[in-house]
């Protein structure tokens, strides 16, 4: 019996070339059977990859193989076994996920052909204002920039006294020497999670880590890596009131979302008009 069997699946691979399965002219090749359904040879295509080994793919096919053979038992089992209104119901719940697939996946693809995924700064502006209750910050945030460098570095005082100023000039040179650092952040203009922050700067500490939330706070540190130079330029605790900048992809796609709820009810609405119109879609009453 196991010799048959594997002569089978070694028929199943001779008919294999360029990882693809030759298709007969008439019919497709079986390579098993369950009563009278039957398992071919394009049903196993998708198993392999092209730097499978012999080995493994006679393996993945006895494997895909024995467990379609113990569903189609089961499935022919159950078709025995169980009462005709069980068995009613499951086909009434497969047709019906069937059909809902098939519904959503059309849906889904006319909205991404029409729905608008731009929402202007103004449209934020009003989400925000209009549901101030449910945008409160769940942990602290920070505005901060931050050198890592060498502490032996000849210039070292005046990159502080440049780090510390940040004027216009400053951040210029800055950027332009920037290859020169161990590690930066120069952009301080947007908000950040605190424990980003403790992440990027590995010297900060649960002992010392409430000095990122001290506004206008310029922090050295070192550690045997080298000198950690940290401005604060401004500081949100938890709980505070969400700024507008940092959920602004959060409302986007709140909005977003909205929309696309109201283009799924345009649409359908739209289909059943136009079916009643064609005379497609008939209520006899």
């Amino acid at each position: 019996m196991k010799h048959a069997y594997f002569s089978i699946l070694m028929s199943a691979f001779l008919l294999v070339s360029c990882e693809y399965f030759y298709k007969h002219e008439v019919e497709q090749t079986a390579v098993a059977r369950v009563n009278d359904v039957f398992l071919y040879t394009d049903d196993l295509q998708h198993l392999f990859t092209g730097n499978m080994s012999s080995e493994d793919s006679l393996l993945r096919v006895n494997n895909f193989i024995t467990r379609w053979a113990t569903q189609q038992l089961l499935v022919a089992g159950a078709e025995l076994n169980l009462n005709e209104k069980k068995l009613q119901d499951f086909n009434r719940l497969a047709k019906q996920y069937k059909n809902d697939l098939y519904a959503t996946s059309y849906l889904d693809a006319l909205v991404r052909k029409n729905i608008d995924t731009v929402v202007t700064e103004s449209e934020a502006e009003i989400y925000y204002t209009n549901n101030p209750d449910i945008f409160t910050l769940k942990e602290n945030l920070i505005k901060f920039r931050y050198i890592h460098v060498d502490e032996n570095r000849l210039d070292i005082n005046d990159l502080k006294t440049k780090f510390q100023r940040f004027d216009a000039d400053d951040k210029r040179e800055l950027d332009s020497i920037a290859i020169q650092f161990k590690s930066y952040s120069l952009n301080d203009s947007i908000w950040i999670k605190v424990t980003q922050a403790i992440k990027k700067i590995p010297v900060v500490t649960t002992e010392n880590k409430n000095e990122l939330l001290k506004k206008s706070n310029f922090i050295q540190l070192k550690d045997s890596l080298g000198l950690y130079l940290m401005q604060i330029e401004d500081v949100l605790e938890r709980n505070s009131a969400a700024p507008l900048e940092y959920i602004k992809p959060t409302i986007d796609q709140i909005v977003i979302n909205k929309r696309k709820l109201e283009l799924i009810k345009e649409l359908e609405k739209d289909i059943t008009k136009d079916a009643i119109k064609n005379k497609q879609f008939e209520i006899y009453n």
